[in-house]
């Protein structure tokens, strides 16, 4: 038997301004191609369908238009849980409907606790696999609310609560063990030692409830994570993974290698291959100097992707540079392959003595409004002039005297 497992889509995610849907179409048309190259049985999808609670249509179209595509593979069984980013609710709306097709959905922790185990059968109607489809799991889903404790006795609590749901499973996968039937857990979670990228948010604060790998229930053959974009194993175990997502999300995953994990049962054995995704735009990081910056931009070469690529660009400068944009979408002259400048201007501030901090202060107090926003224009914009912005703050000013408020 061969299990696919995938996660973190984000569907209808956008960067910035700019949708990313073509994007990912050509993920979920390059998955389909693989559930059948690969003869893939099951296909698992470890939580954050979609990037948001309340998804677009064009996110819903494109997550139900692959569900139905992967009726004309050999997948048979498909199992998804909730994410932090994902509406309970919206996943579970259609669950009685696709279960049907042998889609089986957990949005959230359900009423009844054993409904989160999901036996897989093969051709003759014998249970072959079982997955324990745990989604995200909430504060409520894990703990009851206790009034007065500490950080460290809230961490403790979470933690312990993640580990004892997980261990409330064994009871209910006894038999399967008993007949050798492997068993896959999924979660949404964030384990120890695991490596994050700017693009995820913490599923707890500070990231309170961090499991190690090795509290996870020994009776699991593999365990199907989601939540951190960045593919990878936890604490160097091979049978506990997180996929990672697709495609970059950030800008912080530029260099990732993006990939799908095949987990494949027989003999007893179990054998784990990555499979890596195919990149169609790529995420690129530059900074320095204005000329410095320019000066990278100008020896890129174009990599033959499908997309033109899109690049962040930090610029360590002493004062505002009003005409940036003007001036990188010049640079981009006779370059096709680069789509948009993600352009952000880091001002550099020279370090003061504490004494000249104190005049500073001590003289804006004796400045009036007017006096002190041409300062800020200074400091933000150097000598350059800003006749309109000084206008329409004079504008406010004399409002606000009219009304009595200066």
């Amino acid at each position: 038997m061969r299990i696919l497992h995938t996660a973190d889509w984000h569907l209808g995610k956008r960067m910035e301004q700019f949708d990313r849907t073509e994007e990912h179409q050509d993920f979920l048309d390059w998955l389909i191609d693989k559930l059948k190259s690969e003869k893939i049985d099951v296909l698992i999808v470890a939580g954050d369908i979609f990037d948001s609670g309340a998804p677009s249509n064009t996110a819903l179209e494109q997550y139900y238009h692959f569900l139905r595509n992967v009726k004309d593979t050999d997948c048979h069984d498909v199992v998804i849980v909730g994410g932090n980013h994902d509406s309970i609710s919206t996943l579970n709306a259609p669950k009685a409907l696709l279960k049907y097709f042998n889609v089986h959905i957990v949005g959230g922790v359900p009423e009844i606790f054993s409904d989160q185990v999901i036996p897989i059968y093969d051709k003759n109607k014998q249970i072959e696999l079982v997955i324990c489809a745990v989604p995200f799991l909430r504060d409520r889903d894990i703990r009851l609310s206790i009034s007065g404790e500490t950080t460290l006795e809230r961490e403790a609590r979470i933690k312990q609560g993640i580990v004892d749901h997980y261990q409330n499973l064994v009871e209910h996968i006894a038999v399967h063990k008993d007949n050798n039937i492997p068993v896959i857990a999924t979660g949404h979670l964030y384990a120890a030692g695991a490596s994050t990228s700017e693009s995820e948010k913490d599923i707890h604060i500070g990231n309170l409830g961090q499991v190690a790998g090795d509290q996870f229930p020994k009776e699991f053959n593999y365990i199907a994570l989601g939540h951190l974009h960045r593919p990878q194993k936890v604490n160097k175990m091979d049978y506990v993974r997180y996929s990672g997502s697709p495609i970059p999300l950030s800008f912080s995953e530029n260099d990732d290698r993006k990939q799908v994990v095949i987990i494949e049962f027989g003999g007893g054995a179990v054998k784990i291959e990555e499979l890596e995704v195919p990149c169609c735009r790529r995420l690129v990081r530059i900074s320095g100097t204005l000329d410095s910056v320019r000066s990278q931009i100008l020896i890129l070469e174009d990599e033959g992707l499908k997309y033109p690529s899109w690049i962040e660009l930090k610029i360590e400068t002493n004062a505002f540079i009003p005409d940036l944009n003007e001036q990188l979408d010049k640079l981009k002259t006779g370059k096709p392959f680069i789509g948009h400048f993600f352009p952000r201007q880091l001002l550099i501030r020279p370090s003061q003595q504490i004494q000249q901090l104190t005049t500073e202060a001590m003289a804006l107090n004796d400045l009036d409004p007017k006096s002190v926003f041409l300062k800020k224009c200074e400091a933000v914009y150097g000598n350059t002039k800003q006749p309109e912005l000084i206008a329409t703050f004079q504008e406010a000013l004399e409002a606000l005297q009219q009304e009595g408020d200066l």
